[in-house]
């Protein structure tokens, strides 16, 4: 490999990492902006389903401009406007109740179990390397997510609607968990080949329809926000976390493994934490710090980690 060529990748990287650190602290808002719509009394189920709608809306009016979004391969509508919008469905319900029932800082944490689960299946799915060192980091990260639970704050505080108990709000930050794991794992097969608009728009797609099927049926019919301050509250969550974060994170993925980077993203925990302390008083306790310090030396040691070896595989290839 010639040094240009080793220089071009090293930078490609690089920008993979800041991608993946973007989305992460954009996507550490999404608490602390739903908790201020439960204290204003807007449903939980409501929530993710009307920032995916304006989300929709802004990618209808960009395909004015760009009608070729609108271009859909059959293969990339069944596995990533059936698949991947199950996943986007399941994420935005479970995740409300996580940040509802646990706290902004325990559910983003709990969200940050998903490396073990990428780790582990980006190996036989993807064929990424599973070292000991990407298990052993994953765990630490996994270690630090209980720890945050154990020490944070429970619930939204004073919300104006009934909130979930903290057994739910466990259940539903490991359900949006699972689903983070398996977008990570289809980001990382249907970006390259797709391209990350059009896996993002079907996304979005595919999870209207199945929540606007389901929450009915279950009896959750999504009602639109109250008040033109929810509004603003909903928007800011769709612009930011719905689509900024999630054209970093794909912008990421194109670049680095899907396990480092679904690690790097774990600085979400650390940004909702500081901002549900700021804003809210949501406090974390000795533990629940030292859990997300685990949370930011996982980040910190893969990115090492990968640096070393990386420069290592160049070094025998020059």
């Amino acid at each position: 490999m010639t040094a240009t060529a080793a220089h071009t990748a090293r930078v490609s990287r690089l920008a993979g990492y800041l991608f993946a650190l973007a989305a992460g602290a954009i996507w550490g808002t999404t608490g602390p902006l739903s908790t201020a719509l439960y204290r204003a009394g807007e449903a939980i189920t409501g929530i993710g389903f009307w920032r995916l709608v304006i989300g929709l809306v802004g990618f209808l009016v960009y395909g004015l401009f760009r009608p070729q979004v609108f271009k859909i391969d059959r293969k990339a509508l069944l596995l990533v406007g059936l698949g991947g919008g199950a996943l986007v469905a399941l994420f935005e319900v479970a995740y409300q109740f996580g940040i509802a029932g646990t706290g902004v800082a325990g559910a983003a944490a709990l969200l940050y179990i998903a490396p073990v689960l990428v780790a582990i299946l980006a190996q036989p799915l993807l064929g990424e390397p599973l070292t000991t060192l990407r298990i052993v980091l994953a765990f630490v990260v996994m270690a630090g997510a209980a720890l945050t639970v154990q020490g944070g704050s429970h619930g939204a505080g004073a919300a104006a609607v009934p909130l979930p108990s903290l057994i739910e709000g466990v259940a539903g930050g490991l359900l949006a968990m699972l689903s983070f794991a398996g977008t990570t794992l289809l980001a990382r097969y249907a970006v390259p080949r797709y391209g990350a608009i059009q896996v993002l728009f079907l996304e979005i797609v595919g999870g209207i329809v199945v929540l606007g099927i389901v929450l009915p049926l279950a009896g959750r019919t999504p009602l639109p926000p109250h008040s033109a301050g929810a509004w603003t509250y909903i928007v800011l969550l769709s612009i930011g976390s719905v689509l900024a974060a999630n054209f970093f994170f794909f912008a990421a993925v194109k670049r680095i493994d899907a396990a480092l980077t679904s690690v790097a993203a774990t600085i979400e925990p650390v940004v909702g934490a500081l901002l549900a302390l700021v804003l809210f008083g949501q406090q974390l306790s000795p533990l629940g710090w030292l859990g997300l310090i685990m949370v930011v030396g996982g980040v910190a040691a893969s990115y090492l980690s990968e640096a070393t070896t990386t420069h290592a595989r160049k070094g025998d290839l020059v």
